[in-house]
């Protein structure tokens, strides 16, 4: 038997365990997060993107950015999303489509080097709520949604465009916002309705020459309309090109590769996953072919559960790689809503044609 008043036993038990618990802390490890499900906790370090998972910030704390908007910027990505907290509900208002939501609490932006490991910005919720004016268009009750961020050279500041609405959706406007720094707090702009027309989710594109373009559901989101954005980002400049007429897409994502610009968005069917839609062009405001459905395999027909936000350009020394993000939405609890990101891949030998596969687990670069 031993002998545990032994102080040579005791120093030697007290080394040990301080050996594993060191160990340990350097190991993939089973964790519970704050919504009562396993996680894997790389102790604030991720090697591997887990779609579908819940996303660690390096403070080991979910990563709350839904509807989110990329930038890449000194060698630095930001992300920026939708602060979801709070109680889920359906409002009066939207109770024959399902409208359900949690009040509107601002934009968070993350930063990270890799894709993989993402910290908090020094300001956190870039575009707080304003909680003590009704009538502001970032008030709680008020809806703010998908917020894009691009950085214009000319003046240098970056410039923040999102979806505003009223609770009911039927304002129908864009927000704009600006700031000095990637990270801090923004300044918002009045809303309003790019060339007169009401816009709900929408996304920004910048192209080689910097000029920037609008893409928005409009005309009750039956059709998609392009806008070319003034020189500072701030308005459109009148004129813009319809298309999609028709075909109901929102969920706007705009990518270009080797002078051939692709489109992902989704059918509308509120916070029910559908299939995606992809289309071509080889000019921005030219003629877009609808390709189809580019997620292949179990699921697809449902974009693997979730809904696209945006599509990541990666440099990876030789070629860029193309990440395609989205949100899986979870109706009744908005807040638990989890990310996926999956590897766009390229046919050869059809330039229009991209395919989007389900991966368990996968990083930029592999």
């Amino acid at each position: 038997m031993v002998n545990f008043r032994s102080n040579s036993f005791r120093v030697v038990f007290v080394l040990t365990a301080l050996l594993v618990f060191i160990k340990h802390r350097t190991q993939i490890t089973l964790a519970t997060s704050n919504f009562g499900s396993p996680r894997i906790s790389t102790q604030h370090s991720n090697e591997y993107i887990y779609p579908g998972h819940i996303f660690y910030d390096t403070d080991g704390d979910p990563i709350n950015a839904h509807g989110g908007g990329f930038l890449h910027y000194n060698n630095t990505y930001y992300w920026y999303g939708e602060i979801k907290q709070g109680k889920t509900y359906l409002p009066k208002a939207n109770v024959d489509w399902g409208g359900t939501r949690v009040d509107f609490v601002g934009i968070s932006c993350y930063a990270s080097i890799d894709l993989l490991n993402w910290r908090k910005c020094n300001t956190y919720n870039v575009l707080p709520a304003v909680n003590h004016d009704p009538s502001h268009d970032l008030h709680w009750s008020k809806v703010g949604e998908r917020p894009k961020v691009v950085y214009n050279a000319k003046t240098e500041k970056f410039v923040m465009w999102l979806h505003i609405d009223t609770m009911d959706y039927k304002l129908a406007r864009c927000g704009v916002a600006t700031c000095s720094s990637p990270e801090g707090k923004f300044t918002y702009h009045p809303s309003f309705q790019p060339n007169g027309q009401m816009a709900r989710d929408l996304t920004v594109f910048v192209d080689d020459d910097l000029k920037a373009y609008l893409f928005t559901s409009s005309e009750d989101n039956a059709v998609m309309h392009i806008s070319e954005l003034t020189e500072d980002y701030l308005g459109t400049s009148g004129g813009f090109e319809r298309i999609f007429i028709g075909e109901y897409v929102e969920a706007p994502t705009v990518f270009k590769r080797n002078g051939k610009y692709h489109f992902i968005g989704s059918g509308c069917s509120a916070w029910n996953p559908n299939a995606a839609k992809a289309a071509s062009a080889s000019s921005i405001l030219g003629h877009w072919k609808i390709i189809g459905n580019p997620c292949k395999g179990k699921y697809a027909n449902a974009t693997f559960h979730s809904q696209s936000t945006y599509v990541i350009p990666v440099s990876n020394g030789t070629d860029n790689i193309y990440i395609f993000a989205a949100d899986r939405w979870k109706v009744n609890n908005l807040s638990d809503s989890r990310y996926i990101w999956l590897p766009i891949t390229f046919d050869k030998k059809n330039v229009d044609r991209i395919e989007i596969r389900w991966q368990d687990y996968w990083r930029p670069g592999n």
